[in-house]
C-alpha cells in the first residue's frame, strides 16, 4: 500500500530533509500545484467531482483522464454527495424511501455518466460527511446500505475516507465501526484518514490525529491486514494544504511527528 499525504509546502520540506518518508503527494487537479509537487514526488490526483446532482454530463472528461494517465493515478474519485441546493424541496434528514430512492437514482446515474468515460473498474466512490441540519449533503447518501447498493449496482469501488465515516456515524446515532463494517468494504480501493475533532458544536475532520483516532485507524488497519476487508492501493493522510483555507491546520511539527508513526502503520499492512 502506497502512503501519501495532502501537498503541503511543509511537508515537501520535511520530505526534502529526509524526515518524513512519502510514496504520494495527493494534490487536487489543479496544473501548478501537480508540477510543483511532482519535482518532489509522484502524486496522486484528487478530483472535485460530486455524484448526484446531475451535473457530470458537464464534466470534461478527456481533460480528467489526460491528468490521471499523466501521473499514473490509477483511479478516478467521485464523490457520493448530493447537496441541498439540487433537492431544494427535500429535507437534508429525509428518511422517505421514495425521496431516497430518488436520490439514489440520481447518484447511480451519474456514476454511470462517468463510466461511459473511464472504465467502471477505475471509478471510485468516496463516502462523504453528514452533519444533519449542519452540512450540505443529504442524508440517504451516507446511509451503509446505500453505499452499498450504489456501489454493487455500479460496479464502481469504495473510497473509504474514515473520517467522514466516523462523522456520519454519530450524526446517524451508529457506531462507528458499525457503521464502517456495513460499508462494501470488499470494493475498498482507498483509504484516508484524518483527526476528529469536535470544535464547538460541530465535528471537524482534516486535523490531527488524537488517541481515539488512532485506536479506530489501528483497527482498520487490523480489518485489511486479516482479509476481511480488500487491500486498498493507497493511504492519504488528510492534513495540511496550500492557502489560507489550510493556515493552522498545515503544522510542521504534527506533520513531523505524525507522519512516520502513520508510515510505519501502513507499510506493515
Amino acid at each position: 500500500m502506497d502512503f501519501g499525504i495532502n501537498y503541503s509546502t511543509q511537508a515537501a520540506s520535511l520530505l526534502v530533509a529526509g524526515h518524513v518518508r512519502v510514496d504520494r503527494f495527493k494534490t487536487p487537479d489543479w496544473p501548478d500545484m501537480i508540477q510543483e509537487a511532482q519535482s518532489f514526488c509522484p502524486v496522486s490526483v484528487h478530483f472535485e467531482l460530486r455524484a448526484g446532482n446531475g451535473t457530470l454530463a458537464k464534466v470534461d472528461w478527456r481533460r480528467i483522464q489526460l491528468i490521471s494517465e499523466q501521473t499514473a493515478t490509477p483511479f478516478v474519485n467521485l464523490h457520493l454527495d448530493p447537496r441541498i441546493k439540487h433537492y431544494p424541496e427535500l429535507q437534508i434528514d429525509t428518511t422517505d424511501p421514495q425521496e431516497s430512492r430518488r436520490v439514489l437514482d440520481q447518484i447511480i446515474a451519474d456514476l454511470n455518466t462517468a463510466a461511459q468515460n473511464i472504465e467502471p473498474g477505475r471509478i471510485i466512490g468516496e463516502n462523504v460527511p453528514y452533519r444533519g441540519w449542519d452540512d450540505k449533503s443529504l442524508r440517504p447518501a451516507v446511509v451503509p446500505g446505500n453505499i452499498r447498493r450504489i456501489l454493487d449496482e455500479t460496479g464502481c469501488g469504495l473510497l473509504l475516507d474514515i473520517s467522514h465515516a466516523r462523522i456520519s456515524a454519530r450524526y446517524l446515532g451508529m457506531d462507528e465501526r458499525d457503521y464502517m463494517e456495513q460499508l462494501p468494504v470488499d470494493r475498498l480501493r482507498e483509504l484516508h484518514f484524518t483527526g476528529v475533532h469536535r470544535i464547538g458544536n460541530r465535528l471537524q475532520d482534516h486535523l490531527e490525529a488524537l488517541e481515539p483516532d488512532w485506536e479506530i485507524l489501528d483497527w482498520v488497519l487490523e480489518r485489511i491486514s486479516c482479509g476481511d476487508w480488500s487491500h486498498p492501493w493507497l493511504f492519504v493522510f488528510e492534513y495540511g494544504g496550500i492557502g489560507e483555507k489550510f493556515a493552522g491546520r498545515s503544522e510542521t511539527e504534527v506533520i513531523a511527528s505524525q507522519v512516520p508513526r502513520l508510515y510505519e502503520l501502513v507499510k506493515v499492512i
